[in-house]
């Protein structure tokens, strides 16, 4: 059985906090079913089911800490992991930051949770692969994808009374497509928590399009150009650009956000003032858990705001030491922005480059977060509103901070899939001024 009802999770630890001798103890119970169907080549080539549930017990003797993790739950091998936990804590130096489990707190329940996609059948994953491969192969293109959904639950408790349940689901798709002489690719990705969401044969006409348009593309001399980036390759540079929005590297002069002289740039305006970016676990086009993995409550909390650093991440051992509140580790990222489509956008540029996706997103320089990329599944270049022809793809060096200061436009935001980001997104497609190319590559 992989997914465990709160009574049942309740009742597992409880008995894993009595049977704990140390200063305190906290514990983790998670687990779920994870379906998936993965086809190459315009067939099936793979599908299963994987059930897994597994506990997680941390103890505290003073401030030496000790981990075990286990996926038996008799009362033999709770009180096991148990003792196994205590045992390393003992052997264990003393952690001098070591903070407290906390106390007693109080969730807002949030909606990850949806029946459609928990109950998904294998015929039901069979037919997205169906959808996808039909059209690819009688317009003589080769589709290559996946589909992983998912069902699980989430429980946490400590010594201090501390308790939460949540169940989830997902479903993340992805689908790349390829002319058949390998010149030309297209992609999309989906990810939703409900499946109703999902419409792979829609979806896939957008890679087919883009497959078909992108074969025999033209070399453009790399450069400064004005740039429309879908969502996905937005969300790419974006997601980077957030690990530097941790309080202690800003303090300690490790990040963008460094102050001169000291401290931290919040209030500062470091984008556009149209850039706007927060967290919300209860937003209902992205919802996450209500907590985060220290089990602190999640809230509506702004990161942006008009273009100013609103908030950063105090971890509690840096909270503490500066005299801060500290803030949970958000789970998702919204970004806000307007109506217009992608489409819309193209339509209303007189020259410049769309990109589908970008790829290989490796740092530069932490102090600008220059990154640096590639394009790839779809390059084009624009001209009076309309896509002339497919360009070859560019390596990029780019700051997303710097890209978030030359926007011309935001179009509407939409969810992107998983495989982008540690955090679920909403994410707006943007034209952009001066994003900077600075060489060509022969992958498609």
């Amino acid at each position: 059985m992989s997914i465990f009802t709160e009574a049942e999770a309740k009742a597992i630890l409880d008995k894993v906090i009595a049977l704990s001798t140390a200063d305190e103890c906290t514990a983790t119970l998670g687990g779920g079913t994870s379906g998936n169907i993965r086809f190459a080549l315009n067939n099936v080539s793979t599908s299963g089911i994987v059930d897994d549930v597994e506990l997680g017990v941390s103890v505290a003797f003073g401030k030496r800490v000790g981990t075990a993790t286990i996926n038996e739950f008799d009362d033999a091998s709770l009180e096991r992991v148990v003792r196994r936990a205590e045992d390393l804590a003992r052997l264990a130096p003393e952690n001098p930051e070591f903070m407290p489990a906390i106390g007693k707190q109080s969730y807002t329940p949030t909606s990850t949770f949806s029946a459609a996609t928990a109950a998904i059948t294998p015929e039901q994953r069979a037919q997205v692969a169906v959808d996808s491969i039909a059209p690819c192969r009688s317009s003589g293109l080769v589709a290559a994808g996946f589909l992983e959904d998912s069902q699980s639950f989430t429980a946490i408790a400590n010594s201090n009374g501390n308790f939460a349940y949540q169940t989830s689901t997902s479903a993340d798709y992805t689908c790349t497509v390829r002319t058949e002489d390998g010149r030309g690719s297209g992609w999309v990705g989906r990810n939703v928590t409900d499946i109703g969401g999902l419409d792979a044969g829609r979806d896939v006409a957008i890679a087919i399009r883009k497959a078909r348009d992108s074969a025999d593309a033209k070399a453009l001399e790399p450069g400064k150009y004005t740039v429309i980036l879908e969502p996905h390759a937005a969300a790419g540079l974006i997601s980077f650009m957030m690990f530097f929005f941790d309080a202690r590297q800003a303090d300690e002069g490790r990040s963008f956000l460094s102050k001169k002289g000291g401290g931290n740039k919040i209030g500062e305006q470091v984008y556009d003032p149209r850039v706007n970016i927060w967290a919300d676990p209860g937003d209902a086009d992205v919802a996450v858990l209500p907590w985060d993995d220290e089990g602190q409550p999640r809230k509506r909390m702004p990161v942006i705001q008009d273009g100013k650093v609103a908030n950063l991440l105090y971890s509690r051992y840096w909270a503490q030491q500066q005299g801060k509140q500290a803030v949970a580790m958000p789970g998702n990222l919204i970004m806000s922005g307007g109506t217009k489509s992608t489409a819309d956008l193209v339509r209303e540029t007189d020259r410049g480059i769309l990109v589908t996706r970008t790829w290989y997103i490796r740092m530069v320089d932490p102090q600008t977060v220059l990154l640096t990329g590639l394009t790839r599944d779809g390059t084009f270049y624009i001209e009076n509103g309309q896509v002339k022809h497919p360009v070859k793809n560019f390596r990029f060096n780019e700051s997303p901070v710097i890209m978030l200061n030359n926007i011309d436009e935001l179009g509407k935001p939409v969810r992107v899939s998983g495989d982008e980001s540690r955090f679920a997104m909403m994410i707006p497609p943007m034209r952009l001024r001066d994003f900077t190319f600075t060489s060509l590559s022969d992958a498609v």
